[in-house]
């Protein structure tokens, strides 16, 4: 345990232990109190009072969690069979952290979301079991005071913040049936309107449901496991909003491609997605769904709200190069980007300025270790974990909402003492076991320098650029610069996607009609033409011969196309391979209409 800024030094709370079997801890949701298993017991101290309150005989506890006002310390341990397996042995154990008795002891078979769900004041607490939602009152185990039940329920999410309590459930589909979540108001569960909204997908074999901290509206992420398009090996993804109020919407991602990531803003008016094949896109929508900023595109798959949601962090990690984008999301301005290489985990400290980075086992087993940075990039601190030891878990110490005031964002670069690291050369990969040999002519050495992951995720590109009709140097210079979607003083509202579309549909018949009664009135005089007229401007002069006028008018429509699509490509518009190929015929087209026009 380390102070953290500025100084970095070891503290006198917790005693340093070392040991293998050291691989989990946790904080109370305030900060108070700490448990960590050795391999032996699960010990609980005050990080405050500085003592040991309790220690608990549970080796093989790999879990652990404090409810949200440190009444119960959860622990969770792989599920084991009695020696006769009749019957499983209770492997979720509920304490109280006063007293350090057991409350309670369930059979919870999965590690994922093993963990019972509080409500912040501890009134309820409830757990998924056999298609219902069990909810228990005042810590009171012994006494299930109500139950959701709805057929196959997979997953549940209780909401934030005070009462009246609302649940996100979530009842996968079946022989046609489609998935759905429902939100319901605690204890609303019987009456045959009691859901609060409903929301129904085909394509949803997973849900992530996200709640926004004032409890009003919940983001649903569904995925597929197989994407039968064929364009992802990671299946399709569908992002959803639910609100309390019944509405409901699917947010219109401008990109095709994965959801990487989507998280809330503390303010909960708005929210953050990142999603689309590489580079990938980042957009900022409100509660209507509508984009407020679009930060283009480049090279990150997670997005992190500063705890006062005055900055974010876009960032790529995992197979991209740890890029971090960090942005002051009242300007809409760049504040710094700094690179945290080869990092798996990402955490902002609550005070809003300071950042960590780390690179954990068994994610990456080599060069573990972790990293203090200041929000404008600089870093204050590092720490590299020895190369016979592995980093598994790091964090920093909770406080509560408000602890920490707001302060004024800062462009200019905190000083640090700690020097800046110069880039890395690539080398070619050796096993652990080569590692300390010399290099031998043999014809196999692992050179394998790219995973499979990213060979999948190169395919996937390479059938993004085919779909799209794109060249791949096209593909890979696709560069998207930011964009502030909200409507300036003055301006016009933004209109909406299918406003949009609409819009478009209009202009492009408006066109038409007047084409038509340009193509109609071949007999017209010309319109005077300005003085500075472009060489590919069309004349509206007839040679008399009735076959020649055909020709003549026939390129004069292909031209006014191209002059068109000219238009769409100065606007921005990403142009097919076909359009492109009619833009480069329109100097052969000049020449063939002036010859027929001078009589040649």
């Amino acid at each position: 345990m380390v102070n953290g800024p500025p100084h970095f030094t070891e503290s006198t709370v917790f005693p340093r232990e070392s040991g293998k079997n050291c691989k989990a801890y946790t904080f109370s949701k305030d900060g108070t109190l700490f448990a960590w298993g050795n391999g032996e017991k699960i010990n609980v101290i005050s990080v405050t009072k500085k003592g040991l309150l309790h220690s608990f005989d549970l080796p093989k506890a790999v879990c652990l969690e404090f409810s949200p006002k440190n009444t119960v310390l959860a622990t969770w341990q792989p599920y084991t069979t009695s020696k006769d397996d009749t019957a499983g042995i209770p492997n979720l154990q509920l304490y109280d952290v006063k007293t350090g008795t057991c409350l309670k002891s369930f059979i919870q078979k999965k590690m994922q979301n093993w963990c019972p769900s509080w409500s912040e004041d501890e009134t309820l607490c409830a757990r998924n079991v056999n298609n219902e939602v069990h909810f228990f009152e005042n810590n009171n185990f012994n006494t299930i005071a109500n139950k959701l039940h709805l057929k196959k329920i997979n997953d549940f999410v209780l909401s934030p913040g005070p009462q009246p309590y609302k649940v996100a459930v979530y009842v996968p589909g079946s022989k046609g049936a489609p998935s759905f979540v429902r939100l319901y108001q605690y204890p609303n569960f019987d009456e045959p309107h009691a859901a609060l909204a409903n929301k129904s997908f085909f394509k949803a074999d997973k849900v992530t449901m996200l709640w926004n901290k004032k409890a009003t509206a919940v983001l649903v992420i569904a995925s597929t496991d197989v994407d039968k398009t064929g364009a992802s090996y990671y299946g399709e993804q569908t992002l959803h909003y639910i609100a309390t109020n019944g509405e409901s919407a699917v947010v219109q991602l401008p990109k095709n491609g994965p959801i990487y990531d989507v998280v809330w803003n503390s303010s909960s008016t708005e929210f953050c997605a990142v999603y689309g094949f590489m580079p990938a896109k980042a957009t900022v929508f409100n509660l209507k769904c509508d984009p407020v900023f679009d930060f283009g595109t480049g090279p990150r798959n997670a997005a992190y709200y500063s705890p006062h949601g005055h900055i974010l962090v876009l960032a790529g990690f995992g197979n991209l190069r740890g890029q971090m984008e960090v942005w002051d999301v009242k300007k809409y301005k760049l504040i710094s980007k700094p690179v945290a290489s080869d990092s798996t985990y990402f955490a902002w400290c609550p005070d809003g300025e300071h950042i960590l980075t780390a690179t954990c086992a068994p994610r990456l087993r080599v060069n573990n270790g972790y990293k203090i940075w200041h929000y404008t990039g600089s870093v204050l601190h590092k720490y590299d974990v020895p190369s016979n030891a592995e980093l598994w878990q790091v964090s920093w110490q909770p406080f509560l909402d408000g602890i920490f005031p707001e302060k004024a964002i800062t462009y200019q670069v905190v000083p640090s003492d700690v020097p800046s690291e110069e880039p890395k050369v690539a080398t070619a990969y050796r096993p652990p076991a080569l590692r300390n040999k010399p290099v031998t002519n043999s014809k196999l050495i692992y050179q394998l320098t790219i995973c499979a992951k990213e060979i999948i995720e190169a395919t996937e590109f390479l059938l993004a650029v085919v779909r799209s009709k794109r060249t791949t140097e096209e593909a890979i210079h696709e560069e998207e610069p930011p964009q502030n979607m909200k409507p300036q003083p003055g301006n016009e509202k933004p209109l909406s996607k299918t406003a949009l579309k609409n819009q478009r549909k209009h202009e492009a018949k408006k066109a038409a009609k007047q084409e038509a009664r340009i193509d109609k009135s071949p007999d017209m005089p010309p319109a005077p033409a300005q003085q500075s007229t472009p060489r590919s401007t069309i004349s509206q002069s007839t040679s008399g011969d009735p076959e020649t006028d055909r020709k003549i008018k026939n390129l004069k429509k292909k031209l006014r196309a191209i002059e068109q699509l000219k238009e769409q490509a100065a606007a921005g518009k990403q142009l097919e391979k076909n359009q492109l190929e009619k833009i480069q015929k329109e100097k052969a087209l000049l020449q063939e209409l002036e010859d027929l026009e001078l009589g040649i």
